[in-house]
Formats: C-alpha cells, sequence, structure tokens
C-alpha cells in the first residue's frame, strides 16, 4: 500500500480519488507517521489477473474446428449446398 504525505495528498487529491475509485487504498502520512488510510467506500476484491493458457492440456480443439458442421449451417441458411463437393 503507498504511503503518501499529507502536503502530495491535498495536492494530488483528485488524482488520489481516481487510483481510490478504482480499488486502490493509500496510507496518508505526516512528518513520515501514518496518521489515516484513505480507502474505497465499498471496498472489494480487486478481480485476479486471467491467466492465459490456465487450462492447457485440459481441453482439445479438433482440428476441423473452423470448419465444424459447416454443411448443416450452409444447409439452414441457403437451404442446400451452394458448393457440390
Amino acid at each position: 500500500m503507498e504511503i503518501v504525505n499529507i502536503h502530495e495528498a491535498k495536492t494530488h487529491l483528485s488524482r488520489l480519488m481516481e487510483k481510490v475509485a478504482k480499488g486502490e487504498s493509500f496510507i496518508i502520512a505526516k512528518a513520515g507517521k501514518p496518521i489515516g488510510k484513505l480507502v474505497p467506500l465499498d471496498e472489494t476484491e480487486t478481480p485476479k489477473k486471467r491467466r492465459i493458457g490456465f487450462m492447457k492440456g485440459e481441453i482439445v480443439v479438433p482440428e476441423d474446428f473452423d470448419t465444424m458442421m459447416a454443411d448443416e449451417i450452409e444447409e439452414m441458411f441457403y437451404g442446400g449446398s451452394l458448393f457440390p463437393k
């Protein structure tokens, strides 16, 4: 948690409030001694960052994923195959 001295807090209050609105908290200090804490009104848990690839090896995507059921979809839209095989 970031510690901000009282002079800096007064000077940059709007910037600090924007950060508080995003869920950050600050300790306000006078002469290096903490005197208060600036926290969001409805303090919620910060969402966890999504990890790319966290299910690697657990899900298998078929090789023909991009063309799966193409004939059925084409028939739903056009009533038959436009491109005979």
